[in-house]
């Protein structure tokens, strides 16, 4: 791994522990999974942070100003924003999806609110099930690795993140479309070359060659 990356690593798994410690909430990076995720992962370690913190406070300007008018599940990668759940009309669709915008470092919003009830808690622990079962899947995969691709799933309907080449976002797609439960798959990746994956990889000691 590269020494810097380490010491973010590190340093990270350090503030996380201090901040979990002291009862801090949102604790932003905590845990020897979050450092190690943070050390390999194909972005910054500074936007890795920024992601975790747009998801949050995503969430909570949404919940807030909308209230049940909407259930939103907030996910950024690469400080592009996925808004999937439900709306109960257009107008607060279209309302989470502003108030997304305005979320600092966030450079773009992709809405997919769907105009629905609120699903219900077991509804919402299947779409886990299924994410957990896509994800499985992803460990022994040799066109990608497991930490390139973020999964989230919704009325099953998986949506697929990252900073991927044209390949891994494919075989990626493949085994998630291929996943029992899984209705739909969405690609929300943002492509890269082949040679900015491996310069990428290079920085992350993450490389799958």
């Amino acid at each position: 791994m590269n020494p810097i990356r380490k010491t973010l690593a590190w340093t990270a798994l350090a503030i996380g522990t201090l901040t979990a410690a002291q009862g801090c909430i949102p604790v932003i990076v905590g845990g020897t999974g979050a450092a190690v995720a943070m050390a390999t992962d194909r972005r910054s370690s500074g936007t890795y942070v920024e992601d975790e913190g747009i998801e949050w406070k995503a969430s909570n300007r949404i919940n807030e100003r909308l209230g049940d008018k909407v259930h939103v599940n907030a996910t950024s990668f690469n400080r592009k924003l996925l808004l999937t759940g439900e709306a109960f009309n257009e107008a607060s669709r279209e309302e989470a999806g502003r108030i997304a915008a305005a979320v600092e470092n966030v450079k773009e919003v992709v809405n997919d609110l769907r105009i629905a009830p609120t699903s219900t808690l077991s509804a919402r622990g299947n779409d886990s099930y299924i994410s957990s079962k896509v994800k499985a899947r992803f460990v022994d995969q040799k066109d990608f690795r497991i930490q390139q691709v973020k999964v989230t799933t919704e009325a099953g309907t998986v949506f697929l993140m990252g900073l991927v080449t044209e390949k891994e976002g494919n075989a990626a797609t493949e085994v998630a479309r291929t996943t029992n439960g899984v209705q739909k798959v969405v690609r929300v990746f943002e492509y890269i070359s082949e040679d900015e994956a491996r310069r990428l990889d290079n920085i992350t000691g993450s490389s799958t060659k």
